[in-house]
């Protein structure tokens, strides 16, 4: 499984809490976009408007800085890479750690 985020919402921290609850043991490797978002910087696309400030986003009262989220989905046993780049090595590393290919 792959997980691509952003900053802003809760659905990363709901996913990191699915994940753990089911104990599912399949490979899942992650990306959360906005962790160099400048703090005071307004963003937004379709349906979502993101204010940061201090690092923190705010959206329509939810939580949702990239750190939280990347902390929540490791506690979650899921592996977090920085760069969208480095999503393909990663699964590899996570598929041969469980015997998963060679």
């Amino acid at each position: 499984i792959i997980l691509i985020g952003e900053i802003g919402g809760t659905a990363e921290e709901d996913a990191a809490a699915l994940i753990k609850e089911s104990g599912t043991e399949k490979p899942i490797v992650a990306f959360i976009a906005g962790l160099t978002a400048p703090p005071g910087r307004r963003m937004g696309h379709a349906g979502v408007d993101v204010y940061t400030i201090f690092g923190s986003a705010i959206v329509s009262g939810g939580k949702g800085t990239a750190q939280d989220k990347i902390k929540t989905l490791r506690e979650a046993g899921v592996t977090v890479v920085e760069s969208p780049a480095k999503i393909g090595a990663a699964m590899l590393e996570v598929f041969k750690q469980r015997g998963l290919t060679k």
